[in-house]
């Protein structure tokens, strides 16, 4: 009994063996038969970076497909129509190469896709086994999910670098961490190509206004650097990236009247590291909180305890808000960590797991004549409902 047992159990080994080499023999021929693969990595911008090389390219006659992974994952035909995915089990990085064998049906010459692995090792394995990619893109390391790629800013550069491609070309827009990027491409045969302050500086207010939301100059100016490396002139390649429609997760200020209340709401959840979210409160500040009273809302997520620490650690420097409003989850480690960094127990105002009603009521309450609330932290757990209901209550949008 014991020796067929056995040979059942190798039979069932060797079939999978089996199917798991035609599997990986069927997906060398889907990479084949995309001749430029592009993979975008980076902790802040990789969805923005995304879709702006992929309209950039279009717009200079590149059949492209693309594949973002932010607030709402969707894939990007050639034509510039994006289809949305829809997980029955959550994300995965398999599916890459699910998406892949999908876009191989367009023919595209071009896929940009956008990395969705946090776990260091899975970023070098989906870049090694999956993508392979011919161009590789980190837009910047910041001090996020250190938890997973931590402790340090440096060991998120390092966890970045895995995704770095075999004998091809990385470009970034990361300038103080630099150098691991340099050991990355030499380690694995590539060129790299950083976007200098120069090129950043030329991206310049004017340039930003055109778009239909808030747009960064860093993404702009590491997007137009690659379309010109492609093919595609600077010009031809902007005024792709200018039509774009703005993605549900991306940065908007909105004019709001709303129960007499004259409020400008930023949504700023998409950006939840320290460095991002204090550049954007201190421009909306000088732009728009001189006659206002100000208001930060911050989104917390329990499984995100990092992002609330090193915020509640960031804050008290900032120029000071009237009140700092908590929703979500786990914003008890907010208040503790930004009191003990000096923050006014006075001014917090805590409205954990509340209900949008309970939270759009806290606002408003806190709210004079004429306000500025900003939200910060986290899309997701709140934040987009958030977003939404300001923005389906907009008078007019405004510019960055």
């Amino acid at each position: 009994m014991l020796p067929q047992m056995l040979m059942v159990v190798a039979g069932l080994w060797l079939a999978l063996v089996f199917l798991l080499s035609l599997e990986a023999l069927r997906h060398r021929w889907i990479l084949q038969r995309i001749p430029v693969r592009i993979h975008v990595n980076g902790t802040r911008g990789k969805t923005s970076v995304t879709r702006l090389i992929a309209a950039g390219l279009r717009a200079g006659g590149k059949r492209v497909c693309a594949k973002t992974t932010g607030s709402a994952a969707a894939l990007t035909d050639p034509d510039g129509r994006e289809f949305p995915l829809y997980r029955l089990s959550g994300a995965n990085i398999i599916e890459q190469m699910r998406i892949m064998g999908r876009m191989v049906t367009f023919r595209p010459e071009i896929a940009v896709m956008e990395c969705m692995a946090l776990q260091p090792q899975y970023q070098s394995l989906t870049e090694l086994k999956m993508v392979r990619s011919t161009i590789g893109v980190i837009t910047n390391a910041r001090a996020d999910h250190l938890e997973v790629m931590g402790p340090e800013e440096e060991d998120v550069a390092l966890a970045l670098a895995g995704s770095t491609p075999v004998k091809g070309e990385l470009f970034t827009a990361e300038r103080d961490l630099l150098p691991v990027f340099e050991h990355s491409t030499r380690d694995r045969g590539s060129d790299l190509h950083p976007v200098t302050l120069d090129e950043v500086e030329a991206i310049d207010e004017a340039t930003l206004n055109r778009f239909r939301y808030s747009e960064h100059a860093e993404n702009v100016a590491l997007a137009l650097k690659l379309c010109e490396r492609l093919g595609v002139d600077r010009e031809t390649a902007l005024e792709g990236m200018v039509g774009l429609e703005p993605e549900p997760g991306a940065m908007r200020i909105l004019h709001v009247r709303y129960f007499e209340r004259d409020m400008i709401f930023v949504n700023a959840f998409a950006a939840n590291d320290p460095q991002s979210t204090e550049r954007i409160w201190e421009k909306m500040v000088s732009r728009h909180g001189q006659d206002r009273r100000r208001l930060v809302l911050i989104n917390c997520r329990a499984d995100r305890p990092h992002r609330s620490q090193q915020l509640a650690q960031a804050v008290p420097s900032w120029s000071a808000a009237d009140r700092y409003i908590l929703m979500g989850s786990g914003t008890l480690l907010f208040a503790r960590m930004a009191v003990k960094a000096g923050l006014d127990p006075e001014k917090l105002i805590v409205a954990e797991q509340s209900s949008m009603v309970e939270i759009t009521e806290t606002i408003l309450e806190q709210c004079n004549q004429k306000s500025l609330v900003v939200g910060v932290c986290n899309i997701h757990g709140g934040g987009e409902a958030v977003a939404r209901f300001f923005q389906n209550r907009a008078m007019k949008e405004e510019d960055l």
